[in-house]
């Protein structure tokens, strides 16, 4: 049985993102360890991608939407770490769930998560970050080169497009709800590598999924041990390879 760590904000963080990989990974027999800026600190998902965005639509999928009730009884979501106390030697997978809603900011640009973040990219264990996530790395410095920790790898994250595309569909009723930052996030990671072939974006996709039977709508990249994701439709795919990546022996 291995240990993940899933760091999340107080609030705001991706309902899919977050409750599907808990729910496939405890279903594979690993403890997931969930921490919050504050120990103790029971987070709560964006509530709209509960309700829905606009009308009802552009929320979360029924089936994870029952894992996040799931989620929110477990014991171990309600006994969060803090940030600061974590020993990265602790655990045997990092999860970087995105999330898009303002208070995501509080997780996004944490500079002590950072800092964990980098320690424990250094031991070489599997990282594995999905949309926003994705830059709580682009922000991560190597202590070795000054660079960011992507700098050298290939990695995907939430696509310009898309982000654009439902900022635009939903700014007259939500205003900048799907814009968490002026620049975009591809643009943010983009500039965190080292060549711009570096990134993959992947097949375009405005709203096909991946479920838990059909990975044909999913896109994921994988470099090594790290593993990156778009967005919500693809997190069937991404917890089951990241499942896969802890079965292999360590490095």
């Amino acid at each position: 049985m291995a240990r993940v760590l899933i760091p999340l904000p107080d609030r705001d963080f991706d309902v899919t993102e977050v409750a599907v990989p808990w729910r496939l990974l405890s279903d594979a027999g690993h403890e997931v360890v969930f921490a919050t800026e504050r120990a103790g600190t029971v987070p709560s998902a964006d509530p709209l991608l509960l309700t829905g965005v606009v009308f009802g639509k552009l929320g979360a999928e029924p089936e994870p939407k029952r894992f996040y009730a799931e989620l929110v009884e477990s014991p171990a979501f309600r006994r969060t770490l803090a940030w600061a106390d974590l020993d990265p030697g602790d655990y045997d997978a990092l999860l970087l769930p995105g999330g898009h809603a303002p208070a995501m900011r509080q997780y996004l640009g944490s500079t002590v998560l950072q800092a964990k973040t980098a320690a424990f990219w250094a031991t070489g264990r599997p990282v594995a970050a999905i949309c926003h996530g994705v830059l709580v790395l682009a922000r991560t410095q190597d202590p070795a080169t000054g660079r960011s920790v992507l700098h050298g790898r290939r990695t995907t994250c939430l696509p310009g497009y898309l982000e654009r595309s439902a900022f635009l569909a939903t700014a007259w009723r939500r205003g900048r709800y799907y814009r968490t930052y002026r620049a975009y996030v591809e643009q943010q990671v983009r500039a965190a590598l080292a060549a711009p072939a570096d990134f993959e974006r992947g097949p375009r996709t405005l709203s096909r999924r991946g479920t838990a039977t059909d990975d044909s709508a999913a896109f994921t990249v994988l470099d090594g041990r790290y593993l990156s994701a778009r967005w919500p439709g693809d997190s069937y795919l991404f917890a089951r390879q990241l499942i896969q990546l802890l079965a292999l022996p360590a490095s």
